[in-house]
């Protein structure tokens, strides 16, 4: 039996001559129509509005007055009655109808009406400029005599009731008619009601400051004369 054995033909040089080479790939820049780089240069520029637009709305607030506690209606406002807040409002319309903090602050100023605590206090509830110049005329009232409700901003009238050793008026024909008291000041506006320094003493006597408008200081004059005739007594009306 005849064996066949077969010779593993070798690669010569010229057979890798004849081989074809491998196709050559140039790496290419991405261009202006490539997805990716498209999305990030959308991202990039939102990202940059966004924080333009946040920083602009940082500076849509406004820094206006407001109240530090409740203020009656006829309040005279106090530097401690008055706290800035920056507030952001929907149109500058909105805004003017608020006293800006960038002026300044309105000590002095009477209120028109009440005025919670923390509440932006409006330019309607400060009275016009004639209203709020008045005369303060200090009282010295017994605490019988003034009514437990009476503080800044309350109503009143004050009256001369005739004193305990005063006596009464003597009648044509001799006879002792009891005096009467009388009205002095009428819908005077109550401008402070002061503590005493220590609380633990009892109060006999306390000071009530009132305003009168200007338009009715001769009114002062005449009260002052008959408040030397009696106990001065305070009723109120609002």
């Amino acid at each position: 039996m005849t064996t066949t054995r077969h010779r593993r033909h070798l690669p010569t040089p010229e057979d890798a001559a004849v081989e074809p080479a491998p196709p050559v790939t140039r790496s290419r820049r991405p261009g202006w129509r490539n997805p990716r780089l498209l999305l990030g240069l959308l991202l990039v520029a939102a990202s940059v509005l966004g924080g333009a637009r946040l920083l602009a709305s940082a500076d849509d607030t406004v820094a206006v007055w407001t109240s530090t506690r409740d203020l009656p209606d006829g309040a005279t406002l106090a530097e401690a009655d008055l706290g800035r807040e920056r507030v952001r409002f929907p149109d500058q319309e909105a805004a003017d109808g608020y006293l800006s903090a960038e002026q300044a602050p309105p000590v002095g100023a009477v209120l028109d009406r009440r005025v919670g605590a923390g509440e932006l206090l409006p330019r309607a509830a400060v009275a016009p400029r004639e209203r709020a110049e008045l005369v303060e005329l200090p009282l010295g009232v017994a605490s019988d005599d003034l009514p437990a409700t009476v503080r800044q901003g309350s109503v009143v009238d004050v009256w001369v009731a005739p004193s305990a050793a005063g006596g009464g008026a003597t009648t044509a024909s001799g006879e002792q008619r009891a005096a009467e008291a009388r009205r002095v000041l009428e819908d005077v506006t109550v401008v402070a009601v002061p503590g005493t320094q220590d609380s633990l003493a009892p109060e006999t006597t306390r000071q009530v400051v009132l305003g009168v408008p200007t338009d009715r200081s001769d009114e002062v004059a005449a009260a002052l004369g008959g408040l030397a005739e009696g106990r001065v007594v305070l009723t109120r009306k609002g």
